[in-house]
């Protein structure tokens, strides 16, 4: 396949629009020289991917670090005294915690179409800015209302970063490439639950100064560390490998010819036929209750595992830093299991593993009166449930045919994940300390839906592969113009197959 003259269309400003890159007649256009053809050997091509890996993917990290990191501080600032001074009782502060999913959720696909139709360096940035400021303005309000009004804005606007950067990272690298970098990306979630509890504890040491408390600046600060980055990431984000200043021409070339190498013959281009497909496709919705279940879980530990570790006999100070090492565990697994997953080309087998073992930490955590015990289990809870989401998103996006569609069903996943936030905001209530078992227990059956839907998914994916290799032929058997044939197919184009 090649990538025709007049398939990278420009904008007045000279620059290329990811939404116009399309294939535009693959059965006419001329081959694509190979990797060796224009000096790319398997090495080079490893260090044109470690350069772009080394650009990209620790700034997007960066990125959700803080995104994370602003959405969940406020488990922090309750152990700070966040309740107490704004007059905060019963479900007061569950009911902070949930008004930010609503928002969220909504923004999510009308934010990644944005991001299709126009740039992700103006877009991501934008949304950033907003963001902070709604998280800057938590730190200066006198009441329970205001926080709630601030928790509004917030969650409409950090609701387009995940699936947005998720969407980015694809237009990046080839498929089998997706897991890993997903995994390096959201591995920033797990690290922001570890530098938080460590950045909380430092900064509670301010309480007073400026006549403001700890917690109001556990807010203003990190606000304000995500409004600086912001301005960068205006200069910072490149929107596509052809654009890229710090590529050289041939690795522009290569960068772009394998995308379109990767893609197939499927429609590249932006089409609202396309985004209703993946709102009909009943594949994407049953992942979307895959991620609900372990969403639910993601957002109970990162909410309330400083409220669950205090319970172990802790102070509040020492709650904060026995929060960290679960996460540091989980992030390091986040990042192996992406590995292994792009190596091997599977992701349902490691999230069935992943969703296996934290269930079993759920399992200890609720049944056990042992501290060690619990603790621990809050170890494989937090490794099983965090390392499972990078998972989840590869496998929602290797199994969405077409550049629309993959963006609506990335949005959609998250988005519909994020229904977990609701959740788990009224899982913990005080009512229920010190044990919480009615909470714990829900988690661990939304788990095992999560685990027996994965188990399902992966099934059919392999019997629907064998199905399409028995009845037609090896998707290296299609001539181009075969494929073109099937070009808006998508993933039901008879030469696509599922990953597993």
């Amino acid at each position: 396949m090649a990538l025709e003259k007049g398939d990278l269309r420009h904008d007045a400003g000279g620059k290329a629009d990811i939404s116009d890159i399309v294939i535009e007649d693959e059965g006419k256009a001329s081959p694509r020289p190979d990797v060796e053809s224009v000096g790319f050997d398997e090495k080079a091509t490893k260090r044109l991917v470690r350069k772009i890996d080394y650009v990209t993917i620790p700034f997007v990290a960066l990125l959700y670090l803080l995104s994370f990191l602003d959405r969940t501080n406020i488990g922090n600032a309750r152990l700070a005294g966040l309740e107490a001074d704004l007059g905060m009782t019963g479900l007061d502060y569950n009911i902070a915690v949930a008004v930010f999913f609503p928002g969220y959720i909504l923004a999510e696909v009308p934010s990644n179409m944005m991001l299709k139709r126009f740039r992700p360096s103006i877009w991501i940035p934008t949304i950033m800015v907003v963001w902070a400021i709604c998280t800057t303005l938590m730190g200066v309000v006198h009441n329970f209302a205001g926080l709630v009004a601030a928790r509004i804005a917030l969650g409409f606007a950090e609701g387009g970063l995940f699936p947005g950067v998720a969407f980015y990272i694809t237009m990046w690298y080839r498929k089998r490439e997706w897991g890993f970098r997903l995994a390096l990306f959201f591995s920033a979630a797990t690290a922001a639950g570890a530098f938080g509890g460590l950045l909380a504890r430092g900064i509670m040491e301010m309480d007073g100064v400026g006549g403001k408390a700890g917690w109001s600046w556990i807010f203003i600060l990190e606000g304000l560390a995500t409004l600086v980055v912001a301005m960068v990431a205006f200069f910072y984000i490149t929107d596509f490998p052809s654009e890229a200043k710090f590529l050289t021409a041939e690795e522009k070339d290569e960068a772009t010819g394998r995308l379109t190498e990767d893609r197939s013959a499927l429609a590249d281009e932006f089409n609202i036929k396309f985004m209703w497909d993946a709102f009909k496709d009943w594949k994407i919705w049953v992942n979307v209750l895959v991620t609900i279940g372990n969403y639910t879980n993601v957002y109970s530990v990162s909410l309330f595992l400083p409220t669950i570790v205090r319970t172990l006999g802790y102070a509040n100070e020492e709650a904060q830093l026995m929060s960290v090492p679960p996460y540091v565990v989980a992030c390091a697994v986040c990042v192996v299991a992406g590995y292994y997953g792009d190596r091997f080309q599977t992701r349902g087998v490691i999230m069935i593993g992943l969703f296996a073992t934290g269930i079993m930490g759920l399992i200890m955590v609720v049944a056990s009166t042992n501290y060690q015990v619990k603790y621990a289990g809050c170890v494989f809870a937090a490794l099983g449930i965090f390392a499972a989401v990078p998972q989840g998103v590869a496998w929602t996006s290797a199994n969405a045919g077409g550049t629309t569609k993959r963006g609506v069903a990335i949005a959609l996943h998250v988005g519909g994940g994020n229904c977990g936030g609701v959740i788990a905001a009224f899982l913990f209530l005080p009512k229920h300390a010190p044990r919480y078992v009615p909470g714990l227990s829900t988690l661990t059956a939304l788990l095992t839906m999560s685990l027996v839907l994965s188990t399902c998914m992966t099934i059919y994916y392999r019997r629907e592969n064998a199905r399409r290799d028995r009845v037609g032929r090896q998707p290296s058997e299609y001539s181009s113009d075969e494929m073109e044939a099937e070009r808006e197919k998508g993933d039901y184009a008879t030469f696509f197959r599922y990953m597993v």
